[in-house]
């Protein structure tokens, strides 16, 4: 099902940049992804890292965990109104363009639709119902086509566009509430009534320990989305809309093809993974040598057809004025295997109780993008931010494969492939 979902999103998110990018004016268009960008960057902030916190919480207390949740879901709501305020302000700030302040205006409604999304996703993580989870993951992007669908057959503006994404972020919250219903009523992800030691417990959990437990996944989620969206966003600032726009398009595919790691890890075997971490190392050295080598292959195995692929493919449907969009993206595609080997590998530091340290290394990977952004994209344009994104990924890839093999691999034997063989055996009849 998450498989399924993630084709759908991947053709759904195209098929929107495709058709936006066919129906408006390219600077237009170019302010649109731009002003995108930028509340998608803020989203972290909104969420504040609490569905991963809920994932560590309930893979290592089960029951005990929901005393997070009430103060945990007032940080979100906090961080969700300074967040859409601050967009909001943003957009008064620069009413000089009014069609640009009102795009990021209208589409400040999309952060808490994110912020949503994400706690719904970690519920239905921890309830094993990842049916309703591809269907919440998939619907918002099936929703967009269509309003991308009308602008492009009613010769509407990018205002209409950005209104119709409010109007799509708005129908996402409200679908969001009867699922997070039961689980606030019961106060676990199993939808299970209290149990008598569970009521007896103290709460002991206040905002500013959410706070602090939460920082490190706010940091990392936000410096995994500067990686995808700061160089859209620097582009349009320094090098106009319109070279913005040929780099939005490639980003775009970049995007989607990395949501397969993230629903990989972040949607599948997260949970699993906080609780191998501390029962079953046979399974963490399995997930670190066949999960890291499958994920580094599938990775490069992607890469060639993107790259091959959007030659031909992307001047065909965008027109003449995207040919440069074909070069970028067979540039961006050697950062593929590089996500997805250091998704596999990462996954592991966040489970294995070196969360700080895999935090710290997005840092480094984060000021290594922002130099090399700062350096690159002066010279060389568009070209140099794609070329800034494969040189950061590469570092960060390799700063998590040295942190794994030195902290949690250790001189422990890896397994072979007839041990893998074996574990999915034993595997099979439970799953089924």
């Amino acid at each position: 099902m998450l498989g399924l979902s993630q084709v759908g999103v991947t053709l759904a998110a195209f098929g929107t940049q495709i058709l936006l990018a066919r129906s408006l004016p390219q600077e237009a268009f170019g302010t649109f992804t731009a002003a995108l960008a930028v509340v998608s960057l803020t989203a972290p902030l909104a969420v504040f890292g609490v569905p991963e916190l809920w994932l560590q919480r309930f893979g290592r207390e089960g029951e005990r965990a929901r005393r997070w949740v009430g103060p945990s879901l007032r940080l979100v709501a906090a961080g969700s109104a300074l967040t859409v305020a601050g967009i909001l302000a943003w957009s008064l700030a620069e009413w000089s363009d009014p069609m640009a302040a009102g795009v990021r205006a209208f589409l400040a409604a999309v952060v808490v639709a994110q912020a949503g999304l994400a706690l719904v996703g970690s519920v239905q993580q921890l309830r094993g119902d990842y049916r309703g989870l591809s269907v919440l993951q998939v619907a918002p992007h099936l929703a967009r086509v269509l309003v991308v669908l009308a602008v492009w057959a009613f010769g509407l503006s990018v205002l209409a566009a950005a209104a119709g994404y409010a109007v799509i972020a708005v129908l996402t919250v409200v679908a969001c509430v009867p699922v997070m219903r039961p689980f606030l009523r019961t106060g676990t992800a199993a939808g299970k009534r209290r149990d008598a030691v569970a009521e007896s417990l103290p709460s002991g959990v206040g905002v500013g320990r959410v706070t602090g437990a939460a920082s490190p996944f706010v940091l990392g989620n936000l410096f995994y989305l500067l990686g995808i969206y700061l160089g859209t966003v620097v582009a349009a600032e320094f090098l106009g809309p319109a070279e913005a726009a040929v780099l939005a398009v490639p980003m775009s595919v970049l995007t989607a093809v990395y949501l397969v790691p993230r629903v990989v890890y972040q949607q599948y075997f997260l949970a699993r993974l906080h609780r191998w971490s501390g029962t079953d190392r046979d399974a963490v050295l399995i997930a670190y040598r066949w999960g890291g080598l499958g994920m580094l292959t599938l990775g490069a195995i992607l890469a060639a057809l993107v790259a091959l692929v959007g030659q031909p493919v992307l001047p065909l449907l965008l027109g003449p004025e995207y040919r440069e969009s074909a070069t970028v993206m067979a540039l961006l595609a050697l950062a593929i295997p590089f996500r997805f080997g250091g998704a596999a590998v990462a996954s592991l530091l966040t489970s294995g109780g070196l969360l700080r340290r895999k935090v710290a290394y997005q840092g480094v990977g984060a000021a290594v993008f922002l130099v090399a952004l700062a350096v690159a994209t002066p010279l060389w344009g568009v070209m140099g931010t794609a070329a800034a994104t494969v040189v950061a990924e590469s570092i960060l890839c390799a700063l998590f494969w040295i942190a794994v093999r030195r902290r949690v691999v250790g001189d422990a034997p890896l397994p072979s492939w007839h041990d893998l063989r074996r574990r999915l055996r034993r595997e099979t009849p439970r799953a089924s």
